[in-house]
């Protein structure tokens, strides 16, 4: 009795000076049935209740529970039932993640899910989002589509920079669970097979502002014996985000199920309104308990339909429907490896899930036999298929930086595309070959030698270059140039660079070639950015500029009259000057660290 007077106080502060909220059943038509559901206006402290759930294997068993209180309006238009658990089990483990969506019964009717909790409780309390909130989830039709999703924002008005797409990306989200007085919706299991612990670690910094636990599992699918569960009351409900060889499933509970329409997790996934994401039946291996936080360690069985609504009270999924996958396939050789590996997987199409899943399971994939020693070169390729559009197809090189330069060179072009503001790009396959070396190949310019500092128009101007790579070896490169006859008298720079510094030239210099206006002019950016090889040396003799750039048209013979008069302030296109050089390139093996620049007098 007095804990329960505790929580009926506890909860009075939280829900404030509450308004009553609009939980009225009589709106939702024929789907109400006042035998089979009871509404929040019936519920009385004290009355008899209990939940079905799943806490080993597939079986739906009966928890005896009390009810505690009624919350009025504690969001707005949302209400909910305060109830605690009496079976030995819940009080051993306290809430548990992973219990969302478990259907709680009073007087033998359904009242609603099991969906929030509090943090270090020592008592079995469970927030209950109310059946008439859960049954209105899908009523209206998604006009953003399926698999769109809140779009992350990127400016494409300037040059595309991966690093800036890669921090954005990997930057804290909002979290997805409100807090009430250090109540929070229970975090979502996302139970993970294949993946070593660095980086399930790094995978859980990501996830948890979305409301995920990322907790180690092992694999399911058919494989299991439990391949028929199912969808009831009480089931588990799993969301497969990654299935294959590594898996990656979100853990929930079934709470009403509704021909073939299955409503479930007593609060939002994502949050997203119309999704397009695989819904499975699933099997608990056993729920570890925690004194912060208990949760259930389960895998997907079979996949039986697809979630189509994603909102505040609850996902509603639909049996027999498919959602659309992202074939996966990275292949790994390793130097302490006796052989090639190959991980063949399938990814969910989300705009903000696919680029974080994608980075976990690439990175699991590569460091599967350790992290990286200290000297190590990653050499890898990959293709990234589009439906309606040309492939992303490249091939590069890092060293002495382990996985960071390849993951940031596959997430960043994969979420700038489903994020695009242009046309949705449907991904229609991934397609990555990675080598890991125990070796260090960074090299440094030692000299830059010129035939002449000063030359004629129309001469030759022959360069020699000496890298010196990590380990003293020095390597000798020979440029040559012909100096163009109209060019006028004067100093004019010489660069020699390696990869990225050559990339950190075109942007400052044509940065119109790296700002898309479309999504066919944004895979050939991502095309000519990712082309750029590291292991490039690059010799650049910068000449004066000679046309103008309108927007995406080059115009570099244009003469000066014409070039004045289309750069009259008054015209509403954008227009700059186009400057001119000459560019050799040679593929070395080793990636140039640095850059040299000396001035060279062309003379009458």
């Amino acid at each position: 009795m007095k804990l329960r007077l505790v929580c009926e106080l506890i909860l009075a502060i939280l829900a404030g000076q509450s308004a009553w909220a609009a939980t009225d059943p009589n709106d939702l038509g024929g789907v109400w049935d006042s035998t089979k559901y009871i509404s929040i206006d019936e519920v009385r402290p004290g009355m008899e209740a209990y939940c079905l759930t799943v806490y080993k294997g597939t079986e739906v068993e009966k928890f005896p529970m009390e009810v505690l209180s009624v919350i009025r309006d504690i969001m707005p238009a949302r209400d909910a039932i305060l109830v605690r658990g009496t079976d030995e089990r819940f009080i051993h483990t306290g809430p548990v993640a992973g219990c969302s969506g478990s259907p709680v019964y009073i007087e033998g009717r359904l009242a609603g899910a099991m969906a929030f909790g509090w943090t270090f409780s020592k008592d079995p309390l469970y927030g209950v989002t109310p059946i008439a909130e859960m049954l209105r989830v899908g009523g209206a039709e998604s006009k953003q589509g399926g698999n769109r999703g809140p779009a992350l924002t990127f400016d494409f008005s300037t040059p595309v920079d991966f690093s800036q797409v890669e921090r954005k990306l990997l930057a804290a989200l909002p979290a997805q669970s409100a807090d009430y007085g250090q109540a929070t919706f229970l975090p979502s299991p996302l139970v993970v097979s294949g993946l070593p612990e660095g980086v399930r670690a790094g995978l859980q910094g990501q996830m948890a502002p979305l409301g995920f636990m990322v907790v180690s599992g092992g694999a399911g699918g058919s494989k299991s014996d439990a391949c028929d569960v199912k969808m009831v009351p009480g089931a588990s409900l799993t969301v497969p985000v990654v299935t294959g060889d590594i898996t990656m499933d979100v853990v929930g509970t079934v709470t009403e199920v509704r021909g073939n329409e299955v409503y479930g997790f007593g609060h939002s996934f994502l949050g997203y309104g119309g999704v397009d994401l695989p819904m499975a039946a699933g099997e608990v291996h056993t729920v570890m308990s925690g004194v912060m936080r208990s949760f259930k360690i389960a895998t997907a069985t079979k996949i039986v339909g697809a979630l189509k609504a994603d909102e505040a009270a609850a996902v509603r999924g639909t049996i027999g429907a498919e959602a659309k996958m992202i074939p996966l396939r990275i292949k790994v050789s390793r130097y302490n490896d006796s052989k090639p590996r190959t991980y063949n997987c399938r990814i969910v199409t989300n705009r903000v899930l696919t680029p974080m899943l994608l980075r976990s399971a690439v990175a699991g994939a590569a460091s599967v036999l350790g992290d990286l020693p200290p000297d190590n070169t990653v050499q890898y390729k990959g293709v990234v298929r589009i439906e309606g559009a040309g492939p992303i197809a490249y091939e590069n090189i890092s060293t002495g930086n382990e996985l960071a330069e390849m993951m940031r060179d596959i997430i960043s072009p994969v979420a700038l595309l489903m994020n695009n503001p242009y046309r949705q790009a449907e991904i229609k396959s991934f397609d990555f070959d990675i080598k890991v070396s125990e070796k260090n190949v960074t090299s440094a310019i030692w000299s830059v030698g010129v035939s002449d500092q000063r030359i004629k128009r129309g001469g030759k101007l022959d360069v020699e270059v000496v890298t010196e790579s990590f380990l003293a070896e020095k390597r000798k490169y020979n440029f040559s140039f012909e100096v163009p006859e109209n060019t006028p008298p004067g100093v004019y720079q010489l660069i020699v660079c390696g990869g990225p510094a050559y990339e950190d030239f075109l942007k400052k210099t044509v940065p119109h070639r790296f700002s898309p206006e479309n999504l066919d002019s944004l895979v050939a950016v991502l095309n000519d950015i990712l082309t750029i090889g590291r292991d490039e040396l690059h010799c650049i003799f910068v000449l004066p500029g000679g046309g103008v750039a309108i927007e995406s048209a080059e115009l570099p013979e244009l003469p000066a009259t014409k070039a004045l008069v289309l750069g009259d302030s008054s015209r509403a296109v954008t227009m700059q000057a186009y400057p001119g050089w000459i560019d050799k390139s040679i593929r070395t093996g080793s990636v140039i660290i640095d850059r040299k620049i000396m001035n060279i007098t062309v003379e009458q």
